[in-house]
C-alpha cells in the first residue's frame, strides 16, 4: 500500500496480519461434490465440503480444528480438539470457495456441520453468521439458508435462539440415554430429557422446525422400536428428521444398515406424519467421512 506513509505501513505490519487459507487438496467426486483441505497459518488443517444440489450449492463449514466432543462414530473426534477457528478463518472458507466457482451466486446455503462443535466456538460463530447475512459488507446470505448443527450443548441453545434467527439442527442419534451416552459423551452432561426440553423452548418463527439428525448405525439404533421411540420423543417439538445412514470409514467399529432396514425406519416415522428424509451421502469415493481427508493427509506427512 504505497499510497500510505512508510512509517504507517511499518506500524500496520507490526500490529496486523491478514492470514490466508492455503489449499492443500481438493477432491471432486463423480456427483460434483468437492472436498477441500485447507492449511491455516499455524499449520493446522480443516475441511470444507461443497455439495451440489439441483439448482444451487450448499457449503459445509468447519468451526474448529478437530473436536472435543468425542462422538464415537465421528472420525474428526478421534484426533481431539486443536483449537477454535477465528471468525476470519470461518469466513475465509466461504470467500475462497466462492472464488473457485464459475457462478458464485449459486452458492446459496451454508451449514455449520463440518469439523468441530459450532456452539463451543460461540463468539466467533455468531460474528461469522452476522457477516454471512450482512448485505453491505458481508455475503448477503438469507437467514433461511444458514443452519447451525450442534451435538447438544444445551446452555448455548438459548443464546443461539436469542442472538440469531438461523436454522437449528440437533445431532440426536439415539432414543435412550444409555445408547446416546455411549455414542456421544456430551449426553452424560446434558441427557435426552434436558436436551429435548431446551429444544421445546427454542424460539422458532412460524413455519420453521428444528432438524433432528439421526445417524443410522447397524444393530445399534436402527430398529423399528428405535423409530417408534424417536417419534414419541419428538412429538412435543416442531421437528423434522434427517436420517443419515452411517458413512463407513477404515477402522470404524460401526457399519451402515442395509437398505431394507433404512427404509423400514423411515416408514415408521412417515406413518407418524413426520417429515423424515434419508440424506444420502455424496462424494463417498472422496474421503467423505468428516475428518477423513485431514487424517489421511496428516498420516502422509
Amino acid at each position: 500500500m504505497t499510497n500510505l506513509k512508510k512509517d504507517l505501513r511499518q506500524r500496520l505490519a507490526a500490529v496486523f496480519d491478514i492470514g490466508r487459507l492455503h489449499r492443500r487438496t481438493c477432491e471432486t467426486a463423480a456427483d460434483g461434490t468437492r472436498k477441500y483441505l485447507f492449511e491455516l497459518v499455524d499449520g493446522e488443517r480443516i475441511e470444507s465440503v461443497l455439495i451440489p444440489e439441483r439448482d444451487h450449492y450448499t457449503l459445509c463449514l468447519s468451526t474448529q480444528v478437530g473436536c472435543a466432543q468425542g462422538c464415537r462414530f465421528c472420525l474428526t473426534a478421534s484426533g481431539g480438539l486443536g483449537r477454535n477457528l477465528t471468525q476470519g478463518e470461518i469466513l475465509a472458507q466461504v470467500r475462497d470457495i466462492r472464488f473457485d466457482l464459475e457462478q458464485p451466486e449459486n452458492l446459496t446455503n451454508i451449514v455449520f456441520m463440518g469439523m468441530g462443535e459450532p456452539l463451543a466456538n460461540y463468539r466467533n460463530l455468531i460474528g461469522a453468521i452476522g457477516l454471512l447475512q450482512d448485505n453491505k459488507v458481508g455475503f448477503g446470505f438469507s437467514k433461511r439458508k444458514i443452519t447451525v448443527s450442534t451435538a447438544g450443548l444445551v446452555p448455548r441453545l438459548a443464546d443461539l435462539g436469542r442472538d440469531t434467527d438461523v436454522g437449528l439442527a440437533v445431532s440426536l442419534n439415539a432414543t435412550d440415554n444409555e445408547t446416546r451416552s455411549r455414542l456421544m459423551p456430551i449426553n452424560r452432561r446434558y441427557p435426552l430429557e434436558v436436551l429435548l426440553e431446551a429444544c421445546r423452548r427454542y424460539p422458532l418463527a412460524p413455519q420453521r422446525r428444528i432438524t433432528f439428525e439421526y445417524i443410522l448405525l447397524a444393530g445399534i439404533n436402527d430398529s423399528p422400536a428405535d423409530a417408534r421411540r424417536l417419534s414419541a420423543l419428538l412429538r412435543p417439538i416442531r421437528a423434522k428428521i434427517n436420517l443419515i445412514p452411517f458413512n463407513d470409514h477404515p477402522g470404524s467399529e460401526f457399519r451402515r444398515p442395509d437398505e431394507g432396514t433404512i427404509l423400514a425406519f423411515q416408514k415408521v416415522l412417515v406413518d407418524q406424519r413426520y417429515t423424515a428424509i434419508i440424506r444420502r451421502s455424496k462424494g463417498r469415493e472422496i474421503s467423505a467421512a468428516c475428518g477423513q481427508l485431514r487424517a489421511r493427509a496428516t498420516d502422509g506427512d
